[in-house]
């Protein structure tokens, strides 16, 4: 296989350097332009590729990895573990997606605060200022427009800011509500709360940011951990073994998958689970 490979890339090197001279030429000749390296068609096979990696969703590639192991080991389970797969793969971008809504959120209410405190300070009234902050930062969200409306025309602002702060990542405006109230019904400087909360905010995001970094190592090591099992089913097949029919196959195989697929599941589970609970323990 090794050998299979060099020669393979000592073929493709070989192509594209003999048309490298004629492509130079054709390229001058035609006016210059940038020149390329590689065989012909490779920026092209770079774009299809680009466009089938943006609409092919992440989890269906469980699926396709399943597909090509049921036609390898001539077994449909691989096919089944692909399909089980899609969900659990889905759930799991979906996790993620939602988590990056989050820290964006809760990076737009640290920047109303700031631009906020930059308003007032500079001489306009709270509810003049809460305006041009809140459309620069959008640190509202959806629920711009209800306090937008309540601070032009003499509503509850900091009611308003207290509904907007359920949104996930935005649990921030409940501090700027509580800022707001104290401003207005005591007459307290709103700008110097402002700024305490936005240290705060910020002070909070930065050490979420520090953890995060900390647990990366041990996230990195359980996927490589979770790897190994494909890349010993590669070394068997490199070694002239067929460990897909030995274990799709045979019933001491379907066994030892089986054990090793609970066991992989269980020990994933557990290691996410002990770092989401480091992430969201309180400080």
């Amino acid at each position: 296989m090794g050998t299979a490979t060099v020669c393979l890339g000592a073929a493709a090197w070989l192509l594209g350097g003999r048309r490298a001279g004629a492509r130079r030429a054709r390229l001058l000749l035609a006016g210059g332009g940038p020149v390329g390296s590689g065989p012909p068609g490779w920026p092209r096979m770079i774009r299809a590729w680009g466009y089938i990696r943006g609409r092919l969703r992440a989890e269906w590639w469980a699926l396709a990895a399943g597909t090509v192991l049921a036609l390898l080991g001539t077994s449909v389970l691989p096919l089944v573990a692909g399909a089980v797969g899609v969900p659990l793969l889905r759930r799991v971008r979906l996790a993620a997606g939602e988590r990056r809504v989050r820290e964006r959120r809760n990076d737009a209410v640290i920047a109303l605060c700031g631009a906020l405190a930059g308003e007032v300070r500079a001489g306009r009234q709270p509810g003049a200022a809460l305006s041009p902050a809140a459309r620069d930062s959008g640190g509202l969200g959806d629920a711009q427009a209800t306090v937008l409306a309540a601070a032009r025309f003499g509503g509850d602002v900091p009611d308003g800011l207290a509904v907007a702060a359920r949104q996930p990542g935005a649990e921030g405006l409940r501090g700027l509500a509580a800022c707001w109230r104290v401003a207005v019904d005591q007459g307290a400087g709103l700008a110097a709360g402002l700024d305490r909360l936005e240290a705060a905010l910020r002070a909070e995001r930065d050490q979420r940011a520090d953890l995060r970094a900390q647990l990366a190592g041990a996230r990195a090591t359980a996927v490589m951990l979770a790897g190994l099992p494909a890349l010993g089913l590669g070394l068997g097949a490199a070694l002239g073994a067929d460990p897909l029919h030995i274990l799709l196959h045979t019933p001491s195989g379907l066994g030892c998958l089986v054990a090793g697929g609970v066991l992989e599941g269980l020990g994933l589970w557990w290691v996410l689970r002990i770092m989401r609970g480091a992430e969201e323990a309180p400080t």
